[in-house]
């Protein structure tokens, strides 16, 4: 028969620790490493840290190298200062569209361009496209202000000429 074991004389038996114990004895060993190192954005703002924890003393740079300033002119040049901004100048009051469509129609540029289209002569590629440009406008001022073309009366007499000679077949 086998005896159970003795402790050793003089030393009480140590009390094992149950898991639950290791447990939290390791996430606390844990935590207590998670917070070592240096603070956030202590490489970006060295000068708090240290005026934390020297106080008085005057803090060393942390960065290495040469201190000494470079001058990034060359000898005798010196800095022109910018010229003060001119005064921006206050926005032309935008014309309402009876003024613009008043504007375009009384244009002399517009009215040679069209008679010369009425005669014949066939307009160079840059003033045929101000022409096109200065016609679009127009048609989108005319829409805007309500105002429409008397094409409608050319349009019922077109039918009715066209009706005539369907009833005549």
């Amino acid at each position: 028969m086998k005896q159970p074991a003795r402790a050793a004389r003089g030393k009480p038996a140590a009390k094992r620790k149950s898991r639950e114990d290791l447990n939290i004895e390791a996430r606390d060993r844990k935590r207590e490493k998670k917070h070592r190192g240096h603070a956030s954005g202590s490489r970006a703002h060295p000068e708090a840290q240290s005026q934390n924890k020297q106080g008085g003393a005057k803090a060393k740079d942390p960065r290495i190298g040469s201190k000494k300033p470079i001058p990034l002119l060359a000898e005798g040049q010196t800095v022109k200062k910018p010229a003060a901004e001119p005064v921006a100048k206050p926005k032309k009051a935008r014309m309402t569209p009876a003024e613009e469509l008043e504007k375009l129609e009384n244009d002399q540029r517009l009215d040679a361009l069209l008679d010369r289209l009425e005669n014949g002569e066939t307009l160079p590629a840059e003033e045929q496209a101000w022409l096109d440009e200065t016609l679009d406008r127009i048609d989108v001022l005319m829409e805007e202000l309500g105002i429409e073309l008397d094409d409608d009366a050319d349009d019922e007499q077109a039918e009715e000429d066209m009706l005539r000679l369907l009833k005549g077949n």
